[in-house]
């Protein structure tokens, strides 16, 4: 048996953090083949000297063996600072499982792996992350931090979510964004991942949270998470099937194909007025198929990194 095929069977909630490693080292083996030349090991521990900077803590046995001026960068300095929002609410844990691995998540599964890389490729830069968990609770907060002890922290708060599904548990999105603004103070990369289903279907109240998001010239990449095929086109078996809403057990019967064509038109124009909202906002939106892979989420903030710094 493979070794791919063995990382493959490794269960998502207790090893969490080399199957992010994982991730980060193949989308790094793959940049070559990518514009994304700028990232690079070496920025974590030195800098260009730039003219006019203070020459204390210019590297001048690196400059005896380069002939170029760099500035020693040390563990308390970061390029960046970026928070990390996840949604945990019941609609997020579609579609059930009783173990996730590496390539069989639900969105929860596929939001914590694609943030825990995230933060793999943060740490690679000596970048700073925090972390918000919010469904009908604030459930957890860390302001960003660089340190190892911080990342294993924020692993173990991702992990938690994959050992316990939340049931049950409703949303409005909007009051606890507004609540996470309030927390983050100094300029920083915000990546939210969630489904963008709330209890309530006030478009205007969450758009108000997330132009608060952008207060103090906070950048926002809106990870909109589905499950595409069943969330999106409503593939399923025709035959009669019982609809139950994770988040208020509400239930429906019907054939899937007396309802597919109404739907696809009704998520579509959903997706569409996302999109425009989110542009008028100057939020960057990303769709996500959680069956496509999360080396997007990591090409995308790169690329918006670039406009960030």
């Amino acid at each position: 048996m493979s070794l791919q095929t063995e990382i493959n069977k490794i269960e998502l909630a207790k090893n969490l953090g080399f199957l992010a490693s994982q991730v980060v080292e193949g989308f790094i083996s793959g940049k070559h083949k990518s514009p994304f030349h700028g990232f690079s090991s070496e920025f974590a521990e030195h800098k260009i000297y730039n003219q006019g900077e203070s020459t204390r803590h210019i590297d001048w046995k690196r400059y005896a063996k380069t002939d170029k001026l760099y500035t020693k960068k040390y563990d308390e300095e970061t390029n960046l600072r970026c928070h990390i929002i996840i949604d945990n609410s019941s609609s997020m844990h579609y579609p059930a499982l009783k173990k996730q691995h590496v390539h069989s998540y639900n969105k929860i599964g596929f939001s914590v792996l694609a943030a825990a890389s995230l933060m793999n490729l943060l740490k690679r830069q000596r970048d700073a992350v925090g972390l918000s968990i919010y469904s009908d609770t604030f459930e957890f907060y860390a302001p960003e931090k660089g340190s190892e002890r911080h990342f294993r922290l924020l692993l173990q708060a991702m992990e938690q979510l994959l050992e316990k599904p939340a049931v049950g548990r409703q949303t409005n999105s909007y009051t606890y964004l507004h609540q996470i603004a309030e927390k983050i103070h100094r300029r920083s990369f915000i990546a939210y991942f969630t489904d963008m289903f709330q209890t309530q279907t006030d478009s205007e109240q969450l758009f108000k949270a997330l132009q608060h998001l952008k207060y103090n010239k906070h950048q926002v990449v809106l990870f909109h998470v589905m499950d595409k095929e069943k969330e999106l086109h409503f593939q399923f078996e025709n035959r009669a099937k019982r609809f139950v809403d994770v988040e208020t057990n509400q239930e429906i019967d019907l054939f899937p194909e007396q309802l597919q064509e109404n739907y696809k038109m009704a998520m579509e124009q959903y997706q569409e007025n996302l999109k425009l909202r989110c542009a008028q906002y100057g939020i960057k939106y990303i769709e996500v198929d959680i069956a496509t892979n999360i080396h997007k989420i990591l090409q995308t903030y790169l690329v918006e990194q670039q406009k960030f710094i």
